[in-house]
């Protein structure tokens, strides 16, 4: 009786977890903007320039779904070009600590090479996890080419306990690592100070 009710629950978890495992995904991300975002004194007369390369060696899809047993499945693409989802988070933190953009002529030129951003679906027995790695490099120059400051940021975002691989919770998962990754960024008093550089 017992191993029949084992069985019986096994089928239940790989179905439940494969979903509709076929059918492409299109998924929208967002970028939630951090809270209590203080206005920075003198960003106003500093203007920035984002510009962020996708630099991933697959560009095709942000992930893919799985089976009931750890098998890709379907492909999950994001709706918009990544590399416009991340400038645009960029844009968003910089806007909101009062620094302008500006694409020509700018002090400061922020330059990012996104080389992962993609979730991938952990397959349990009862239920799972989508896990999205962020990973990107991040250089700002001051108008005349000088370094000013370089980083690696890395970030990783979760959705835990899921019953289904799927596009939807593959995107809270992107848009917690993404959130992440943003708030790594915007925390490092270098990259800040790097930004007012050419304004002191």
């Amino acid at each position: 009786m017992n191993k029949r009710i084992f069985a019986i629950a096994s089928c239940v978890a790989v179905v439940s977890l494969s979903g509709c495992a076929l059918i492409t995904d299109r998924i929208e991300l967002q970028y939630n903007q951090q809270h209590g975002v203080l206005k920075i004194p003198s960003a106003s007369s500093v203007s920035v320039n984002v510009q962020v390369a996708d630099q991933r060696q697959d560009k095709s899809k942000v992930s893919s779904k799985k089976n009931g047993y750890g098998m890709e499945m379907a492909p999950i693409l994001a709706t918009e070009d990544v590399a416009v989802t991340v400038r645009r988070a960029i844009e968003q933190e910089l806007r909101a600590r009062g620094f302008p953009l500006s694409s020509d002529a700018a002090l400061v030129q922020i330059a990012a090479d996104l080389t992962r951003f993609y979730n991938d679906h952990k397959i349990g027995f009862f239920s799972g996890d989508a896990v999205a790695d962020l990973d990107m490099s991040v250089i700002v120059k001051s108008k005349k080419g000088d370094l000013l400051y370089s980083r690696r940021v890395v970030a990783q975002g979760t959705e835990p306990n899921t019953q289904l691989a799927s596009g939807e919770n593959a995107k809270l998962a992107l848009n917690r690592a993404l959130e992440n990754g943003m708030k790594f960024l915007f925390e490092d008093q270098a990259f800040l100070s790097a930004l007012m550089g050419d304004s002191l």
